[in-house]
């Protein structure tokens, strides 16, 4: 095509815009814009792993990759995750245990996902930031073990109470917990979210889903 997109992509994510790339000739004025939006996401067979944390290092894990394509981000994005085989809700208990320098950003995702009809479980610092900002919590929760609660997050994943689990990572004994956290998301089929941007587009994704539905186009009607 002479588009040089592996150019293009890093100076978006280093933060240009479309628009600033075709003024500098890099990305081509006349190019149509597609009716759509392709989502490409890795396949990262955790399940075959049991007890392996989900947070993404160094290594190399992906076994593949799938690709969503709908007529918006959300579409896309939730399409994506099916593929991958991580099925976004479309009702149900979140489970959210942020650190500490996610929660002002983790505050509006926490919103977002009460718009939705979602309740909320948290642990006890994350709870406590959303209940100050009168964002309601329903279930207070122990990371792990029970202590003093009565419930703890990984018993309540395999118990099927949690739909969605957004856990991010932390220093010390929390890293701890959120891995047997995800560990348990894992053996349990339930989806877990380890970033913010995951949280928001997973919002987007079943919100745009409710709204739209999903189609199932031919390539030949997308490239024909």
């Amino acid at each position: 095509t002479g588009v040089a997109l592996a150019q293009i992509a890093v100076r978006l994510m280093m933060g240009e815009t479309i628009e600033q790339l075709r003024e500098a000739s890099i990305v081509p004025t006349g190019a149509p814009a597609p009716g759509y939006v392709c989502v490409k996401e890795a396949v990262l067979p955790f399940n075959r792993f049991p007890g392996v944390d989900t947070v993404l290092g160094p290594e190399m894990r992906s076994t593949g990759e799938v690709m969503g394509i709908g007529e918006s981000f959300g579409i896309a994005f939730a399409k994506a995750q099916l593929a991958a085989g991580s099925r976004l809700p479309d009702t149900g208990q979140v489970f959210m245990s942020l650190a500490d320098r996610d929660k002002v950003h983790g505050l509006e995702l926490a919103r977002q996902l009460v718009e939705l009809g979602f309740s909320l479980a948290a642990t006890v610092g994350t709870a406590g930031y959303l209940r100050a900002n009168h964002v309601p919590v329903a279930t207070l929760v122990g990371k792990v073990g029970p202590a003093d609660l009565g419930l703890d997050a990984v018993s309540m994943i395999a118990s099927g109470q949690v739909h969605l689990v957004v856990n991010t990572p932390s220093g010390g004994g929390a890293r701890a917990d959120g891995a047997l956290i995800r560990s348990a998301c894992v053996v349990n089929a339930v989806p877990c979210l380890t970033t913010l941007s995951a949280g928001f587009a997973a919002a987007k994704g079943i919100a745009d889903t409710r709204e739209r539905g999903w189609r199932v186009h031919s390539l030949q009607e997308l490239h024909g």
